[in-house]
């Protein structure tokens, strides 16, 4: 076998060493990646116009907080019933379907909607947006073969942590400026979401290792890439061989009622796990401009740049992480402790940067939020963990459903956070008037409360995660007992 043939078609590896780029492949990528990007600057702005919002609509903290957990609604039903969809329904329309909508909803509030106008979109929003993340994953696997799937899934789990990062200065911006204001924040992210919606409508195809896909994708050999998969594993049973990684043989998986899949404790783990990522999440789009605004005293131009930075090392946490995985993946080591472990390591640490937070001020508390929130971003290591658990037909909805109920902790984050705040005897300041020093201290005081509480969650649900987040048992148990041709 030549090495040409041992590189498989439609990789970057492929493209650089043969100036053969998969052009497709890669543009549908990095539409996927533009995608995540709104997504995320969708959930973000809620927190942007905190301050103007709550004086304009005449808002308590407690009630501004249940507009904000009133996104994830809807998410998690959506989640999981559009991830089912996507067993039969090809992605790219139901992208297209989720970009559009995306955009619509955003323009009630440019328009003047009030109070409950904002609560009604952000709850059908929260539901347009609940399966995007899985089913962006599930769309771009299908334009990579199993073993090149690792660094355009990185760059879309990347793309939802650069939406705080490439919005967060633009739409300060608009909400500082006197000829525009917070509600064009809105109508900004909706003329960015039809833009790209009117991209996607030309540029978006099923790949060739979709599941919807009618034709057989070939490796370089010419050989299918099922016989390939199943050379290289030396296996055709679709079962891992007892202390071997999954990751040889987990596209050869039987189909498993999903049923079993959910009920196993490293599905419930994920979920806590999820869960207190999610809560990380609900806070920095909801809450965390408001407290760099009152606690840390920042200006409204800074606040839109130092809201960044949890997002910004999370990114990079990601990156390293998601690396680092790869690595040790390719010197033999299994995924529990390649990728699950790893997870549940990051985990700890946020949940230690959380229990510091109430006894710092301050560049310190900044540096506590940053690494404490960004580290949570990690959480799409959790759908990517349970994905090697069942076969590529059931990816989608196991990831959704994931997704669907850990995000919980998003519905959980922005009104507790209120809540707290309210029992602690804050009261909002009348519109153009900054916070006293008493009630930034009661703001502090409520705020402060919840890191306590997501602190000790996330050691918690992070030694869990490095215990049963085990993706090779898991699999191997699913396939002894439960596998079928389907």
């Amino acid at each position: 076998m030549t090495t040409q043939s041992q590189i498989p078609p439609h990789t970057l590896r492929a493209a650089v060493k043969y100036g053969k780029m998969n052009r497709r492949a890669w543009l549908v990528t990095g539409a996927l990646v533009v995608f995540q990007i709104i997504n995320f600057a969708d959930k973000a702005v809620i927190g942007l116009v905190a301050d103007p919002a709550m004086r304009d609509l005449g808002l308590t903290a407690g009630e501004f907080g249940f507009i904000g957990s009133a996104f994830f609604f809807l998410f998690a039903v959506a989640a999981i019933a559009v991830g089912f969809l996507a067993g039969k329904v090809p992605t790219r329309w139901i992208l297209l379907v989720m970009g559009i909508s995306w955009a619509v909803l955003q323009f009630p509030m440019l328009f003047g909607g009030g109070a409950a106008v904002l609560l009604v979109t952000r709850i059908l929003l929260g539901a347009a947006e609940g399966p995007a993340t899985p089913i962006s994953l599930q769309h771009v696997h299908g334009w990579f073969s199993a073993k090149e799937r690792g660094l355009p899934s990185s760059m879309v789990a990347v793309g939802s942590t650069l939406g705080p990062i490439v919005a967060a200065p633009v739409l300060a911006w608009i909400i500082a400026n006197p000829a525009l204001g917070w509600r064009w924040a809105f109508g900004f992210l909706g003329i960015v979401g039809l833009l790209w919606s009117l991209c996607w409508l030309f540029i978006g195809r099923e790949g060739p290792y979709s599941h919807t896909s009618r034709s057989t994708p070939e490796s370089e050999t010419g050989d299918s890439v099922e016989e390939t998969q199943q050379e290289e594993a030396g296996t055709t049973a679709g079962r891992p061989r007892n202390g071997e990684s999954i990751a040889d043989t987990a596209d050869l998986l039987k189909i498993v009622p999903i049923r079993r899949v959910l009920g196993t404790r490293m599905f419930v783990a994920a979920v806590l796990a999820g869960a207190g990522c999610f809560w990380a999440q609900g806070f920095l789009t909801t809450w965390s401009p408001k407290y760099l605004a009152s606690v840390v005293s920042l200006s409204p131009e800074m606040i839109g740049l130092v809201s960044t930075f949890p997002w910004v090392f999370g990114a990079v946490a990601l990156l390293v992480v998601g690396y680092g995985s790869r690595f040790l993946m390719r010197k033999g080591v299994t995924v529990r402790w390649a990728l699950g472990a790893l997870f549940g390591a990051t985990l700890l640490c946020s949940g230690a940067c959380f229990l510091l937070l109430p006894h710092l001020g301050g560049v310190a508390a900044v540096v506590a939020v940053t690494v404490g929130a960004g580290l949570a971003m990690t959480y799409p290591l959790a759908p990517t963990a349970l994905a090697f658990s069942v076969c590529s037909k059931q990816r989608a909805a196991v990831m959704a459903t994931l997704t669907g109920f850990a995000s919980m902790g998003g519905v959980v984050a922005p009104a507790m956070v209120g809540m707290l705040m309210d029992n602690a005897g804050y009261l909002p300041a009348a519109k153009g008037v900054a916070d006293t020093a008493e009630m930034a201290a009661r703001l502090a005081e409520g705020m402060n409360s919840s890191f306590w509480m997501i602190g000790i969650y996330l050691v918690v649900v992070g030694a869990i995660s490095i215990l049963l987040l085990n993706p090779d048992r898991t699999a191997a148990r699913l396939q002894e007992r439960f596998a079928y041709n389907g």
